[in-house]
Order: C-alpha cells, then sequence, then structure tokens
C-alpha cells in the first residue's frame, strides 16, 4: 500500500513540473508566474497527493464508501487551496520586502572604494585591517601597521593629541578628526621626513555603550598645509612691512620737524623785519610763501605722526572737562581768516547751556579744525560752511555742512583711507595730503564715537561726529586689552545709515537742507 502511494506521489510531481514549465513557456510574453510561486504548488501538490487517498480510505472504513469517497477528497482538495493562497500571499509580501530593501538600500560600498586609507583598530588602538583607494600607497611607507599601536607611526610631538582623541572615544564621543603627522623613510630629497594627514576616527560600540573597534580615515593634507604656511608667510610679511612703514613714518616725521622749526622761525623774523626792512614787496611775498609752505608742511607732518601712533594702537587720549562752545568758537576764529579769502560764509549754531564735555580737548580741536578747513577747501566762493553741536541725551553731535562740490557716490567708499584723496584727477585744485578725514576717524574711534558722512555732488556735504559726553566711550577704549581701532574705520552704506535714523529722507535731501 505505501509502495503504490508513493508511487502516484511521484507520477503527481511530475505531472505539476510539467504544468509548470508549459506555463512559463506560454507566458513568457506576458505576465509569467514566478518561478518561487511554482515551486510552492509543486511541494503542495506532491505533499497533498498522499492525502488524497489515504483520507477517503480512512473514512470508507467509519461512514461507508458512498459517503467518504466525496468527502475526504473534498476536504483534502480545499485544504490544498487554501494552502497554495496562503504560501503564495505570503512568498509575494516577502520578495515585495526585499525588493524596496534593495531600491532603498542597493548595496553596502566596500572600503576599498573610500578615498585615502581606511584603518580598522581595535580599542586599544592596534591596527586590525587596512583598506581604501589608496592603502597600498599609504602602507608603502607605514613600517609594519599590522599588529602594532598605530600610535608608533606618528611623530612624537603629536602622539599626545592622538591618545587624547582614543580617550575621548573611549569616553563616548562618537567621531573625533585630528590633523597629524606620521613618520616616513627618506625617500629622496624631493620628499619631506613627513607626512601631514587627517585622521577622521569614528566608534563602533557593544551592546553596554563600551568601545569595540574605531574606524578611521586618513586622507593627505600637504597641499593644504603648503596653502597654510604661505598664509602665514605672507601675514608675517605684511605684518613686517606695516612696521617698518610706521617706523619710516615716524623717522621721516622726526627728521622733518627739525628743519621745519627752523624755516618757519627765520620766515617769522624776515616777515617781521626785525634785522632790517625788505626792499620791496616782492621780498615780503616770498617770505610770506615760505612762511605758508612751511607751515602747511609741518600740518603734513603733525598728520602722518597721529595717523601713525592711531594705526599702531599708541595714540594716548589726555581726557579733561572743558566746555565744548568754546572749542567751536576758537575754530571759527581761527578758519575764519582763510573762508573770508576764499569768499566762504563761516558761521556757527550753538544751543544755550551746550555745557562741558570729557574728552581729550586737543583730539576735539584737531577734529573741528579738520573738517572746517575741508569744508572750507571744498567749497566755492559765495558758499556756506555751518558748525552744529548740539546735546542728545548723553551723546554730543557735532555737525559740519557745507555747499561744496561734494563726494560722488562711487568713491564713498574711499572716505578715510590715509593718503587717498577722493578729488584726485588732473583738473584738482585743492592742496591736501588726504589724512584730514583718515585722523577725524581715528580720533573719533578713540573716543569711543561715530562718523557719518553724507554727500551729494554739486550740492554739499555733511559731516556728523557723536562722542559720549562723559568719556564712557573713550574709557571703555582705553580699559580694553587691545586698545587699538580699527583704521582706517570704514564707513557704512548710505543705505543702512538711512535705516540707522529711522526716517524717509535720502540723505542728499539731509544734506541740501543742512547746506541752505
Amino acid at each position: 500500500m505505501v509502495l503504490v502511494l508513493r508511487n502516484i506521489a511521484g507520477r503527481a510531481e511530475a505531472i505539476v513540473d510539467r504544468t509548470a514549465g508549459n506555463c512559463l513557456s506560454w507566458s513568457a510574453n506576458g505576465d509569467p508566474v514566478a518561478s518561487g510561486e511554482i515551486v510552492i504548488v509543486r511541494r503542495l501538490a506532491a505533499g497533498f497527493v498522499v492525502p488524497l487517498v489515504a483520507v477517503p480510505l480512512i473514512l470508507s472504513f467509519i461512514l461507508g464508501p458512498a459517503t467518504a469517497l466525496p468527502l475526504g477528497v473534498t476536504l483534502v482538495i480545499a485544504a490544498f487551496l487554501v494552502s497554495c493562497v496562503l504560501m503564495i500571499a505570503g512568498h509575494r509580501h516577502g520578495s515585495a520586502g526585499r525588493a524596496g530593501e534593495e531600491e532603498e538600500r542597493p548595496g553596502d560600498l566596500s572600503v576599498d572604494f573610500c578615498p585615502g586609507l581606511v584603518l580598522g583598530l581595535d580599542a586599544a588602538g592596534i591596527v586590525r585591517s587596512a583598506g581604501g583607494r589608496d592603502c597600498d600607497w599609504y602602507l608603502s611607507f607605514l613600517r609594519d601597521p599590522f599588529g602594532r599601536a598605530f600610535v608608533e607611526q606618528i611623530h612624537v610631538s603629536d602622539r599626545i593629541a592622538f591618545v587624547q582623541s582614543l580617550d575621548e572615544l573611549r569616553q563616548g564621543v562618537d567621531a573625533v578628526v585630528i590633523d597629524l603627522r606620521l613618520e616616513r623613510p627618506a625617500i629622496g630629497l624631493a620628499h619631506s621626513q613627513f607626512m601631514y594627514v587627517r585622521l577622521d576616527m569614528s566608534a563602533e560600540r557593544s551592546h553596554d555603550g563600551s568601545l569595540r573597534a574605531i574606524h578611521a580615515q586618513m586622507l593627505d593634507i600637504a597641499g593644504e598645509m603648503q596653502i597654510r604656511d604661505m598664509a602665514s608667510r605672507r601675514e608675517d610679511e605684511v605684518a613686517a612691512a606695516h612696521e617698518a612703514k610706521s617706523r619710516f613714518l615716524a623717522a621721516v616725521s622726526h627728521e622733518l620737524r627739525t628743519p621745519l622749526n627752523a624755516i618757519l622761525g627765520f620766515s617769522d623774523i624776515l616777515a617781521g623785519e626785525y634785522f632790517g626792512k625788505l626792499e620791496n614787496d616782492r621780498q615780503r611775498e616770498y617770505v610770506q610763501l615760505i612762511r605758508q609752505s612751511g607751515a602747511h608742511l609741518l600740518s603734513v607732518v603733525n598728520a602722518m605722526l597721529d595717523v601713525s601712533k592711531i594705526e599702531a594702537g599708541r595714540y594716548e587720549l589726555l581726557l579733561e572737562t572743558f566746555p565744548i562752545a568754546e572749542a567751536v568758537y576758537e575754530c571759527e576764529k581761527m578758519l575764519s581768516l582763510q573762508a573770508a579769502s576764499k569768499g566762504v560764509s563761516l558761521t556757527s549754531r550753538l544751543p544755550r547751556g551746550l555745557g562741558d564735555v570729557v574728552a581729550d580737548g586737543r583730539a576735539v580741536r584737531q577734529v573741528l579744525i579738520n573738517l572746517v578747513g575741508n569744508a572750507i577747501k571744498f567749497t566755492e566762493a559765495g558758499g556756506a560752511v555751518i558748525i552744529d553741536a548740539t546735546r542728545e541725551g548723553s551723546q554730543l553731535k557735532i555737525v559740519v555742512s557745507d555747499t561744496g562740490i561734494g563726494i560722488a557716490p562711487e568713491k564713498m567708499a574711499l572716505v578715510g583711507r590715509p593718503f587717498t584723496q577722493i578729488h584726485d584727477g588732473l583738473s584738482r585744485s585743492h592742496e591736501g595730503s588726504g589724512l584730514g578725514l583718515s585722523l577725524v576717524k581715528g580720533l573719533t574711534a578713540l573716543h569711543g564715537g561715530t562718523f557719518r558722512m553724507e554727500s551729494r555732488p554739486g550740492e554739499g556735504t555733511v559731516v556728523t561726529v557723536t562722542l559720549p559726553a562723559d568719556g564712557s566711550g573713550a574709557a571703555a577704549v582705553l580699559a580694553a586689552e587691545d586698545n587699538t581701532v580699527e583704521f582706517p574705520p570704514r564707513l557704512k552704506p548710505l543705505e543702512m545709515q538711512v535705516r540707522e535714523l529711522g526716517r524717509k529722507e535720502t540723505v542728499h535731501d539731509e544734506a541740501k537742507a543742512k547746506s541752505a
């Protein structure tokens, strides 16, 4: 009986195989049944052949042949169909899940495709494996790294940094990046004794959080180090040139002052005719020209000294309390003759009770003289120069406006740079060294104040200097560890100035109104 059942199962399996083969050949250009599903049907069919014969036989002894045969066959076929449906559905679900995983993760890339050298270290920093795109090149100069501590490959001065990085990984840090120097044998005169590399180390941890392994990627940064060295050398060269320029200015200014004092003194004696009258007016005119030229040169020398001191952070402020109104009146009297000779109206508008300020009196007077002198210099005959000073809370606000030639918008970025003249064309008829506004901005910054210039070509210029009236700004600069100021301090863009003032009219309109 058993042999008969085995013979029947074998024949059923062969029939299913032929059916599956016919199905695959028939559906090659259509919608074929998956090979996995055919295998499922084949196995189920082979498995259900024996129950298909055995169940009706067993039931025939219990219920009789007439009832057992149809009932047994029906039960076996139903079980066979249900099993087919469930197993095929499960197979398709598993196939879909695996297909989705393959689409999301096409496959793990080998470390051999990673640039540089990829090292596998254990928790003690011993090299266990190596890979990477440039593995062979790195291993050509590493001294037998496998089974040895990687720290032995590192230069002695950098080993502490590497050990500290390992300790950070053991304490819970996930990744550490350090720059190291590796010792390598002398290959030739064209190669350095050391190799500069960047080591990116990532921690692999056990279930309890302890460090199990370290994956380190090594990249050659020799090119980056060359750029760093070049930048450092250029920075040192710039600092040396800057220091040499400051010393040159100080030395030249000192050497020029001595003969200038003699020129000014003797020209004053000649102009005063203390040792005899001059024979004619031409001699008097020449003496006066010598006196004016010497005075102008002395002012340039003094400005050069002050600029170099501010630039080097050696300008010392001597704070004192003085009435600001007197400083404005002194400036007005000093420059009134110069304004009158050009046919320019010079006036000041000061409110009552302006009070005292705490500042460096000499520096504030120098700021006023430079601003008013520039305004007169660049204002044609018939124009006006106005000095305003007001108190706004704890701030002293000084405004010098004129109806002069103005400054073009594209030239505003050059304002305040030492030895830079805005009107430097061939037709420029105004003398100057380009240090006046630079000195004003530097002295204002030393007091902790602000400088703002607003101008429009052909209509005029308005310069506003704001200083803390109680000297707190200068005290803060003096108390700072690095009491140098940005020199030359840069002007803000005109649009930013307008936004800070919180008004709608443009700076050109204000300059025009002030000048009027």
